[in-house]
Parts: structure tokens; sequence; C-alpha cells
């Protein structure tokens, strides 16, 4: 025991010897020379290419499927469609109970936004799997559809998603995740003035210099082994358990070096039909994003909509503050609920606001489904906020910089989501920000503390 203790002592002690010191990343000399390997660097005898035919409308009815004539085409291996999915409903996220299911693996009924996949095809080479995949042909019936938040909230709307009855998301909340704080009329009642404003975001592609993709190879006795560049490996393994209706200790994952993902590739896309791929044919499978299709078809950071009313002071203090966020979801869940929740939360910013009401939608639409990117519900929230935030100094006279350190949290402040403030050191990061920048602050505020009270 004593000899433990003294190892773990020591182990410590080493690690705060690295603070403050720049190391090189472990993995800078593969990168540099090129010997990294990534998950398409790999080759097997006998592979197939999958290349998916996806839907060219934004909305529309599947009424036939036929695929007899790519079936025929030299080369072909094998068609897959929804009939051959055994689990071909799922949502990402009902791992950690946000349901209902939602997404079709492969569209059997319809088809809710351009790109969606209906039917796959494994061939021996890329070309004579794109060759097939032009030959399916797939009898639409072109439905109305909606590509805005604001058109889909109105009466009367086309209905995006039936597995949710209505085009938006329920939380148990009701139609939005909400935030209440204090007694936000009480606070703008007694405002000097207030300020609403309105901000857009379009949805924004993570832009990988590697595209998504996997490798599946059959081991024998039902097992497969999946080389994949997904961000999220017990998601997907997970979620490809449950749609293949297959034990998890069947599924050998194998990740590693992801070339750019940024959070576009958590998503569960492509490993579940590549797996069921050579489980049906017997053999290694690739299936890799084209450049157009990482670039149309992946998950974007969502478009959002956000609504910021706010109450001020003379002296500089926010008293209310009241926001309407709408996350475009596009067609499916995903990781929008999320998203959006993680917004509500967020929208006070780092500043200690007595009044606060928040209520956020996670919206679907008939565009290509949203999901992660780094800081995905806050991103677009922050600049939205911060803008506010320069626009409110404005609107009284007073410093933006000045303005924030009056509304900046403390240790101690209570939170509109009622979590108690710890470990703040906003005034602090301002403080030595406005020296860096040269920008020029009272006296006064260069003495204040995170800490309460000073």
């Amino acid at each position: 025991m004593k000899l433990a203790k003294s190892y773990f002592a020591d182990q410590r002690k080493d690690d705060l010897k690295e603070l403050g010191q720049g190391l090189q990343r472990s993995d800078v000399p593969g990168h540099v020379t090129g010997k990294t390997s990534y998950f398409a660097d790999r080759h097997f005898p006998g592979m197939l290419y999958l290349k998916m035919v996806r839907s060219p409308h934004d909305h529309a009815r599947i009424r036939k499927i036929d695929t007899s004539e790519a079936e025929k085409h030299p080369g072909v291996a094998r068609v897959i469609t929804h009939k051959d999915v055994p689990h071909n409903v799922y949502t990402i996220l009902i791992l950690i109970q946000v349901g209902p299911e939602d997404e079709q693996v492969l569209a059997e009924d319809k088809v809710r936004w351009k790109g969606e996949a209906v039917v796959a095809v494994l061939a021996d080479s890329q070309r004579a799997a794109e060759e097939a995949a032009a030959k399916v042909k797939i009898d639409y019936e072109v439905l109305p559809a909606v590509l805005d938040i604001e058109e889909a909230l109105k009466p009367g709307a086309p209905l995006v998603n039936e597995y949710h009855g209505q085009n938006y998301y329920m939380y148990d909340s009701g139609a939005s995740r909400k935030v209440r704080f204090g007694d936000v009329e009480k606070g703008f009642a007694e405002a000097d003035h207030i300020l609403e404003q309105t901000y857009f975001s379009s949805p924004i592609e993570q832009a990988p210099t590697e595209t998504t993709g996997c490798i599946v190879t059959p081991d024998g006795n039902d097992r497969f082994t999946c080389y994949t560049n997904t961000q999220a490996m017990f998601f997907t393994l997970d979620n490809t358990s449950i749609i293949l209706q297959m034990p998890g200790h069947k599924l050998h994952m194998v990740g590693g070096t992801v070339g750019g993902g940024f959070g576009g590739k958590v998503d569960v896309t492509v490993e579940p039909i590549a797996i069921l791929a050579a489980k049906l044919t017997g053999r290694p499978v690739s299936f890799i994003y084209s450049r157009h299709e990482e670039m149309q078809i992946s998950s974007p950071r969502a478009a959002e909509k956000i609504v910021l009313k706010d109450g001020v002071m003379n002296d500089g203090r926010i008293v209310a503050r009241q926001v309407w966020g709408y996350t475009d979801a596009g067609a499916y869940s995903r990781h929008s609920p999320y998203g959006a929740q993680k917004g509500a939360a967020h929208y006070p910013g780092p500043y200690t606001i007595p009044n606060v009401w928040v209520d956020t939608w996670c919206v679907y639409t008939n565009r290509t489904p949203s999901s992660a990117m780094r800081g995905f519900g806050v991103t677009i929230a922050d600049f939205a906020l911060e803008v506010q935030m320069d626009k409110l100094a404005r609107l009284i006279g007073m410093d933006p910089l000045e303005f924030r350190f009056i509304n900046a949290y403390r240790d101690g402040d209570m939170k509109a989501h009622r979590q108690e403030t710890t470990g703040a050191a906003l005034i602090e990061c301002m403080q030595e920000a406005s020296r860096l920048a040269d920008w020029p602050v009272a006296e006064k505020y260069l003495q204040m503390s995170s800490y309460k009270g000073s």
C-alpha cells in the first residue's frame, strides 16, 4: 500500500513538471512524414465498393423501387434495400433516452431530405457500383417541402417527420426546453432601456480533409471488424448493434487517427450498412463518402434563429433577459435536441442576470439533418449574445469591456439554471486581455476579483 502511494505521488510530481512546457504532439512525426495510417489505407482481397442511391427530392413518397437492371450490371454483387435492414428505424441518442426513433437507415415509405439514402449497391469496383446505382429506378410522388424554421412552425405546414407528429421535438418540459429564473416581466418593467434583436446563422459544413467512411471485413463466426474514422466509437458500436440486431461482442470497431472531424463524424451513417453488406456478401466492404457527399450529405452545424430581448439599467446592469432560440434539425433528430438544450442553459452567458426566461425549440425541416460541430448549441449562442452585449453597451454609452465587468458572474452567483457559479475567472481573464490588447479600463475594474464580495 505504501509502495502504491509513493508511486502515485511521484507520478503526480512528474506530471506537474509538464505544466507550462511546450510539448510536441505524439502524432506529429507520422503526419509530417506521411507515415500515419488511416482507415482507408487498408486494402483486402475481394473487397466490394458500396455506392448509395440517394433521393433527388426534398420530400417525396416512395411508390416503387426497381433494382432489377442494377442487379444485372457487370460486377454487381448485391443490392440492399430497407427490407434487408433488421431494425431500420433508429435515432442516435436513443442510447441516452432521447427519442423517439425517427430515422430510417434506408428509406422505406418516404424521403424527407434531398440526399437521403434509399438503396445501397455493392460491386467489384467503384465505377461499377456508380454505374449500377444509376440504373436503380425509384418512382416518387413529390410532396410539399418546408425548408425554413419559421415556415415549419406555421399552422398547416407540411409535416416533416411522422415519427414526431409535429415539426418540433417534444421535451419533457413541452414544445421547448425552458429556463425560468426570477420575474422577467418585472425586470423589463424596471429597466431603463429594452433592446430586442434577432440573429440568424446558416448551416456550416465541417469540411474535413478525410471524408466519412469505413472498411469492414468479415472475420468468420458471424464476427466483423470495422475500420472507421468515427469520432464516437461507442455510439457507433451500440447503435450498429441495435440496427443490425447483433450482440456487441460480434462487432470489433477499430478507430485511430481521424483526418479531421470537428464533430462531423459522430453520426452513425456508414458503419451499420457497411457491416450489413459484409454480412450479406461474406466479403470485405468499403463505404467512403465522395467529396460531393461529404459536402452535401454529411450533417452540418445547424442553422439557428435567436431572438434576444434585454432590459438594462443606465448604470450598466442587465436586469432581464428573454430568449427565443430555434435550431434547424433538418429532417431527423440526430444530436440536435441535445444541442438546443445546451443553448437553453447557455443563453444567459457568463453573466449574472437576476431575471431570465428562455425557450429553445428543436425544429424539423426538409433539409439535411444537422448535428454536432465544435460546441454546437453554444457557439452560435455565444456569437449572438456577445454581439448583443456590444449593442447594449453602445445603447447606454458605456465601454463594452467595462460593461462586461459589471455583469460578469462571480463565485457564489446563482446561474439561471440554478447551479451555483464556482471556479469563475472571467474577471481575471478580461483584466489580462485588457492589458495584452492595450484596452484601457477604469482602475476600479482592474481591482475586481471573481471571488464573491470583492
